[in-house]
């Protein structure tokens, strides 16, 4: 089972991860977007590079995504791990989507296109919700992806996604109390395995 973290710089989904990632060992795979790879290394220097090209910035995401996919995700898959993943292809949907749409016409469509003939798409998708406002103050805008206006056209991005495929998604406040937030997670994680 593939399951991924979704939402918002500052929607406190990394620190989910990493408490999920702590409590729970064998029988899991713990990994995030951007990886520690020399692609996810070329992603981080875009995102702190004003300047980059949102395009090209797009399609080291996307470099990054098919390695991480190839070396980490389906290898865990096929060893049978539940895969948590902080951050996955529906970021790229979102964040880059909204990157770009001065430049392509439907820009989440455009990104999935180029997603749609490699990736591996999630069983599970938490969407750790908080309004964009709330995402600037707790992320500190300290980059251009953090910025209200861009955090604002990234939820309407993924509001998209969630209409389109809301079996996969759920949902979680994450302006409840961290704990809430966590065992909110932890539980929808165990109702799907117990499930598959």
């Amino acid at each position: 089972m593939l399951v991924t973290l979704e939402g918002l710089d500052g929607s406190g989904k990394t620190t989910v991860w990493e408490r999920l990632e702590a409590a729970r060992e064998e029988g899991y795979t713990f990994t995030r977007e951007p990886t520690t790879s020399w692609y996810g290394e070329a992603v981080r220097r875009s995102i702190e590079t004003d300047g980059a090209d949102p395009l090209a910035e797009m399609f080291l995401f996307t470099a990054d995504h098919a390695d991480h996919l190839q070396r980490v995700v389906r290898p865990a898959l096929s060893r049978g791990d539940v895969v948590v993943s902080d951050r996955y292809s529906d970021s790229r949907y979102a964040y880059q989507g909204a990157a770009i749409e001065d430049r392509i016409d439907d820009p989440v469509a455009f990104v999935q296109s180029v997603h749609e003939p490699f990736t591996r798409p999630p069983d599970l998708t938490i969407y750790l919700e908080v309004d964009p406002e709330t995402a600037v103050e707790r992320s500190g805008a300290t980059n251009k992806l953090e910025q209200l206006a861009f955090l604002e056209s990234v939820a309407e991005n993924y509001e998209t996604l969630i209409d389109a495929d809301p079996d996969r998604f759920v949902r979680v406040d994450a302006t409840q109390p961290f704990d809430a937030v966590r065992e909110a997670v932890g539980s929808i994680i165990d109702r799907a395995q117990d499930m598959e």
